[in-house]
């Protein structure tokens, strides 16, 4: 049974606000991968592996180039 796109976003943000709190070092690393038709895998590595399998759309919209200029000035500052 495939976990709707919510529960990647909520484990993620669990995640980060655990790191974030926590006094020391930490590591979140994402990997999606193209599954079948219509599905992708979301891999969560954060000293435990969560593993989600998340339907999407084959027509989904793209990011806006805003967007991805928003996204890159954010990472590279």
């Amino acid at each position: 049974m495939a976990d709707n796109n919510g529960q990647v976003k909520t484990k993620l943000t669990a995640l980060y606000d655990e790191l974030f709190s926590h006094e020391g070092y930490g590591h979140i690393e994402v990997d999606i991968k193209i599954l079948r038709r219509g599905q992708k895998e979301v891999i969560i590595r954060c000293g435990k592996e969560y593993r989600f399998v998340v339907d999407f759309p084959a027509n989904s919209e793209k990011p806006k180039e805003t967007d991805r200029a928003e996204v890159s000035a954010v990472t590279e500052g």
